[in-house]
C-alpha cells in the first residue's frame, strides 16, 4: 500500500509539473503572439504616417507650373491601390501570401513616390519652398521609420515562429491554433528607402 501511494504521489507530482511546463509554455507563446500583433500594428502605423503625407505632398507639388501630371497620377493611384486593399490592422498576416500583396502595393507606393521625388529635381523653385522642404524631411524619416518596424517585425515573427517548432510548444501549438508568421521578404530595394535626394542632376 505505501509503495503504491508513494507511486501515485510520484505521478502527481510529474502530471502537476507537465501541468507547469504546459501553461507556462502556452502563455509564453500568447506573449509572443500578442507581441507579433503589437508589431504589426506599429507597422501598419508608420505605412499609414506616409499615407498621410502624400495629400499634401501632391497638392504642393501639383502648384508648380509645368510639373509632370502623369507623376502626380501614378502615385496617387498607387496611394489609392493601397487603401483598397482589405488587411487587418490589430493581427499580423496569417499566411505569405497576404503578407506579399500588402508589401507588393506598398511598394508600388515606394516606387512612384521614388519617381516623384526625381522629376522634383527638374524644379528649382518648387524645392526651394519651406513647406516642400518639410514634407521631404517627413517622408525620409517615415521611410526610415517603416525599414525599422519591418526589421522589428521580423524580429518579433523569429521569435515567435522559432518557440512553435521547439520543445514543448512543437507538441501542442498547432492544436491549440499557433500557427507559423510570414516574414517580410527582402527585395533588392528593401534594404534602402526611396531616395529622397535633391542634388540629383539628369544625365542624358
Amino acid at each position: 500500500m505505501k509503495a503504491f501511494l508513494i507511486a501515485l504521489g510520484i505521478v502527481v507530482v510529474g502530471l502537476i509539473a507537465l501541468g507547469a511546463v504546459a501553461v507556462g509554455g502556452y502563455n509564453s507563446l500568447v506573449t509572443k503572439q500578442q507581441t507579433v500583433d503589437a508589431q504589426w500594428a506599429q507597422v501598419q502605423n508608420v505605412y499609414q504616417r506616409r499615407a498621410d503625407l502624400i495629400p499634401n505632398l501632391v497638392n504642393t507639388v501639383s502648384g508648380a507650373a509645368n510639373f509632370e501630371k502623369s507623376t502626380l497620377v501614378e502615385v496617387t493611384n498607387a496611394r489609392a491601390s493601397v487603401g483598397r486593399l482589405t488587411i487587418n490592422a490589430a493581427q499580423a498576416p496569417t499566411s505569405a501570401a497576404q503578407l506579399a500583396a500588402f508589401d507588393k502595393a506598398q511598394g508600388q507606393l515606394s516606387s512612384a513616390l521614388s519617381r516623384l521625388m526625381v522629376v522634383s529635381e527638374r524644379y528649382p523653385s518648387l524645392r526651394a519652398t519651406a513647406n516642400f522642404q518639410e514634407l521631404q524631411a517627413q517622408l525620409e524619416g517615415t521611410e526610415n521609420r517603416i525599414a525599422v518596424e519591418r526589421r522589428r517585425f521580423n524580429e518579433a515573427v523569429l521569435s515567435y515562429d522559432a518557440s512553435i517548432k521547439t520543445v514543448p510548444a512543437v507538441f501542442f501549438a498547432a492544436a491549440l491554433g499557433f500557427k507559423e508568421k510570414p516574414y517580410f521578404a527582402a527585395t533588392p530595394t528593401a534594404q534602402t528607402p526611396p531616395s529622397v535626394k535633391f542634388d540629383f542632376n539628369d544625365k542624358k
